[in-house]
């Protein structure tokens, strides 16, 4: 195998790697829904992608229409992630 092959095995390992990492859904409960400010309240599980254990934190939202489609006690999945600083909820949908 040449060199150029070997880093380019490389790099889609890792690709692959970071894409599902970041892909991972966590499991939470909705337990504020603030529509003015843009925001969500979850008591979320650990976000690997995001090293951060379970805890209930604020959340901004990437799509404001996520903010219509849930509503506090609603248990959810969702994915996360840091943009420009602020933790974003960057997918949801209600566990049914």
């Amino acid at each position: 195998m040449s060199m150029h092959s070997l880093i380019l095995t490389g790099l889609l390992a890792v690709s692959s790697h970071v894409m599902a990492q970041k892909a991972e859904m966590t499991e939470a409960e909705v337990r504020k829904v603030d529509v003015a400010a843009g925001k969500l309240t979850l008591r979320h599980g650990e976000i690997k992608n995001l090293g951060m254990p379970p805890m209930t934190m604020v959340f901004q939202v990437k799509d404001p229409a996520y903010l219509t489609q849930v509503k506090a006690g609603d248990r959810v999945n969702f994915t996360a992630d840091k943009i420009k600083g602020a933790y974003t909820v960057m997918s949801i949908e209600v566990i049914q």
